[in-house]
């Protein structure tokens, strides 16, 4: 069995203009003095990482792993949330998204998508260099404003959907299988792959591609009331990498799984610090214990509540106190009687 490895923590939710969080050295020496030992790097934050120059110099990523080293912590893994977020995104949120785009392809979503592609490839090649053996994305949405069937889907319809997103995916697939990195899609509502049956339909349609993986954060199937403990039984062998993020979800007479429109705080589903919320983390670790987890345990710490360094603090040692250091024997060896090959033909009256 294998030791999870952490804690680590993502910076995106952190990374800022003021010290120390406007540099990838004082961030980690921020994160190092809290306990983490890994980070994980959003890759459009030009403060932390400069992507296409890791894709292109081998020296360059050397360096960072390097700060990272220096300051008592390692990379952990690259994200392309918002770049992947943009390989596949509907007409209906062509304004809302395009944000996430460099300027210079913003208002032309065919130039958008074309960009959001060739950052993936950039990704694949820089976490090659920086040796790392995961990466976390998005998978974008066609499908999504159809989620609910009001009115009725036209037949067909999600099955072009998730026909185009599979076309869109399988070179970036290849791309990250040429470089020998796992390709991690956060299951997430908003995106099309944003429960088990959903990922199911596009990992057919990638004909079960060797780098088709998850991302397992249990905080989103909290607010979807999915089991997630019997998700880690049925996709242990894809999933590949883990954010420990906690949330709650509260329906009442007003609200429920949809959130009536209101603010985070006053939603039945909420995301929250971690151990404020109800997530079973104790039978998360175990069931990763059981299963040989061989990645990271990394806090995304999102909250509506409490402030953030308090979060990355207490986060720290809220995931430290949960890895379980499996054992490199049976409990019970100490009764072990030496039986050989005879024995036991013996105990079982086989002559």
């Amino acid at each position: 069995m294998k030791t999870i490895k952490g804690p680590a923590i993502f910076l995106a939710q952190f990374a800022g203009d003021e010290a120390p969080f406007n540099s990838f050295r004082s961030i980690c020496e921020w994160v190092a003095s809290l306990g983490f030992k890994g980070v994980q790097v959003p890759s459009w934050d030009g403060r932390l990482i400069d992507l296409a120059k890791a894709a292109e110099s081998k020296d360059y990523c050397d360096e960072l792993k390097g700060v990272a080293g220096e300051c008592g912590v390692e990379i952990t893994e690259l994200s392309t949330h918002l770049q992947g977020q943009l390989v596949a995104v509907h007409p209906a949120y062509d304004e809302a998204f395009d944000g996430f785009a460099a300027e210079h392809v913003r208002g032309d979503p065919s130039a958008r998508q074309k960009w959001a592609v060739d950052q993936l490839m950039l990704a694949a090649k820089a976490s090659n260099n920086l040796g790392l053996s995961a990466h976390v994305t998005f998978s974008g949405a066609l499908a999504w404003p159809y989620v609910y069937p009001w009115p009725q889907r036209p037949a067909g319809l999600v099955e072009a959907a998730f026909a185009e997103l599979a076309a869109r995916w399988r070179p970036i697939l290849d791309a990250f299988d040429k470089a020998g990195v796992d390709l991690c899609y956060e299951v997430h509502p908003g995106e099309d792959l944003h429960d088990g049956a959903s990922f199911e339909m596009f990992l057919d349609r990638v004909d079960n591609h060797p780098r088709c993986h998850m991302l397992f954060d249990p905080s989103h199937y909290v607010l979807q009331a999915l089991d997630y403990l019997e998700h880690i039984d049925i996709y242990h062998d894809r999933i590949k990498m883990f954010h420990v993020k906690d949330a709650e979800l509260n329906p009442n007479g007003r609200v429920g799984v949809y959130g009536g429109y209101q603010s985070w705080v006053n939603r039945a589903g909420r995301f929250r610090s971690l151990g404020d919320g109800q997530v079973d983390f104790d039978g998360i670790f175990s069931k990763f214990a059981q299963y040989d987890f061989n990645g990271w345990a990394v806090l995304e710490w999102e909250c509506c509540l409490k402030h953030p360094e308090d979060g990355a603090r207490e986060g720290a040692k809220f995931i430290s106190d949960h890895i379980i250091r499996v054992t490199e024997r049976a409990f019970d060896d100490f009764a072990d009687s030496g039986a050989d090959d005879a024995a036991n033909r013996r105990m079982l009256g086989i002559h």
